[in-house]
C-alpha cells in the first residue's frame, strides 16, 4: 500500500485493493469448479510454513522498533512499559485463571497503558478535545478513486502471499479447534469471504483484509474460536470506530505497550510456520526441502527486490511477494532426490 501511495496516492491503492478481493473471488470460484488438489501441489507444507515464518519474521522489527530497541540509548521508561505488558500478557497466557486466560492481550495492554501513564508518557489531549460521536472518514469509487495501472501491479501481486497466509492459518486453526476447516466449510468458501471483506472493506476506503496470524496466535492462547464471538467483536469494533473519544485514547497508546505485546504476537506467527512443518513431518533430511524453505527465508526477510520497468510503467516485485513466488517455482521444478 505505501508503494502504491507512493506511485499514484491514495485513490488508486482503494481501487488496487478492490481488484485484490476480486481475485480472491475468482481464486475461489476455481477451487470450486476444479477441486483443491492443485493448492495442495502448489502450496505444500513446505511453501506454507516457510511463508507464514517470513511473515511473522517480517514483523519482527516494527515490534523492535516500538520499544525504542533499534536506539543508541533505550529510554528507561519504554523498557520498563514494554516489560510489563509482555509479562502480563505471558503470564496470563500461560497461568491465568477463568476470564484472565481469554484475555491476557487485552489486560496486558490496559496495564501497560496504565503504567506508562504513570510515567507521564501519554498524552491524553486528543482525548479531551474528541467527539462522542465522530463519523470515519469514507471513500467512494467514482466519486474518490482511480485506475493506475502501475499501482494495481505492485499491490495486486500481495493476494499470492496473504492467500498462502490464509490457507496456512487455516490448517493452524484446524489444528487447534480439531476440525478441518480446509473441507469444512471449504476453502472456496474461506477465501470468497476473505475476498469479499477486502473488497468492502477497499469500497469504503479502509484496508485490505487478511487472516491475521495474530488473531490465529490469540486463538491457539485463549482456546476461544467460536464464530459468534468473532462476529460480535466485528459488530463492537464498528460501533467503537463512531466513539471519537475512545479512538484518540486508542491512538494515544504509546508504541512501546504496543511492542511488548507484539513480541508475542509476532513470534506466535513465525512458530505457526514452525507448527506447520513440524505437524506435517516435512522432511528437512531431503535436500530439495531445504533449498526451497532456505531461499525463501532469505529472500523474504532480507529484503529482495525484483523491479521491471517498461516505458512509464514499474512494477516491484518484493519481500514476501517475491518470496512466495520464487519459492512456488523452485518446488515445481527442482526434481525429487534421489538416493543411492
Amino acid at each position: 500500500m505505501v508503494a502504491g501511495f507512493a506511485i499514484a496516492g491514495k485513490a488508486s491503492v482503494f481501487t488496487a485493493l478492490m481488484i485484490v478481493g476480486l481475485v480472491y473471488v475468482v481464486i475461489s470460484l476455481i477451487i470450486r469448479v476444479s477441486g483443491k488438489a492443485w493448492i495442495n501441489r502448489l502450496l505444500p507444507p513446505v511453501i506454507v510454513g516457510p511463508m507464514i515464518m517470513v511473515i511473522g519474521l517480517s514483523l519482527a522489527p516494527t515490534a523492535i522498533s516500538e520499544i525504542g530497541l533499534d536506539l543508541d540509548i533505550v529510554p528507561w521508561q519504554n523498557l520498563i512499559v514494554a516489560l510489563i505488558a509482555f509479562l502480563t500478557t505471558a503470564f496470563l497466557a500461560v497461568r491465568g485463571k477463568g476470564i484472565l486466560r481469554v484475555i491476557p492481550f487485552l489486560v496486558g495492554i490496559i496495564v501497560g497503558y496504565i503504567v506508562a501513564a504513570l510515567l507521564g508518557m501519554v498524552d491524553f489531549a486528543g482525548v479531551m478535545t474528541a467527539q462522542v460521536i465522530s463519523v470515519p472518514e469514507f471513500y467512494l469509487p467514482f466519486m474518490h478513486y482511480n485506475l493506475n495501472f502501475a499501482a494495481i501491479l505492485t499491490i495486486v501481486p500481495i493476494a499470492l502471499v496473504t492467500m498462502v497466509e490464509h490457507i496456512g492459518d487455516h490448517k493452524v486453526l484446524s489444528e487447534i479447534i480439531g476440525r478441518d476447516l480446509i473441507e469444512d466449510p471449504g476453502l472456496d468458501r474461506t477465501l470468497l469471504g476473505d475476498g469479499l471483506a477486502t473488497f468492502l472493506a477497499a469500497f469504503l476506503g479502509g484496508p485490505a483484509n487478511t487472516t491475521y496470524g495474530e488473531n490465529t496466535s490469540v486463538v491457539g492462547m485463549t482456546r476461544v474460536a467460536s464464530v459468534y464471538v468473532i462476529g460480535l467483536a466485528a459488530i463492537i469494533a464498528i460501533i467503537f470506530a463512531f466513539s471519537g473519544h475512545l479512538t484518540a485514547l486508542l491512538t494515544a497508546i504509546p508504541a512501546p505497550v504496543l511492542g511488548g505485546i507484539s513480541v508475542l504476537l509476532y513470534g506466535f506467527i513465525c512458530v505457526n510456520g514452525l507448527k506447520i512443518l513440524i505437524h506435517n513431518q516435512v522432511d528437512f533430511n531431503n535436500t530439495k526441502n531445504v533449498v526451497v524453505a532456505a531461499t525463501m527465508l532469505v529472500l523474504g526477510l532480507g529484503g529482495a527486490t525484483l523491479s521491471v520497468a517498461s516505458g512509464d510503467l514499474s512494477i516491484a516485485i518484493s519481500g514476501m511477494s517475491l518470496a512466495a513466488i520464487v519459492g512456488i517455482i523452485l518446488n515445481l521444478c527442482i526434481p525429487e532426490e534421489k538416493h543411492e
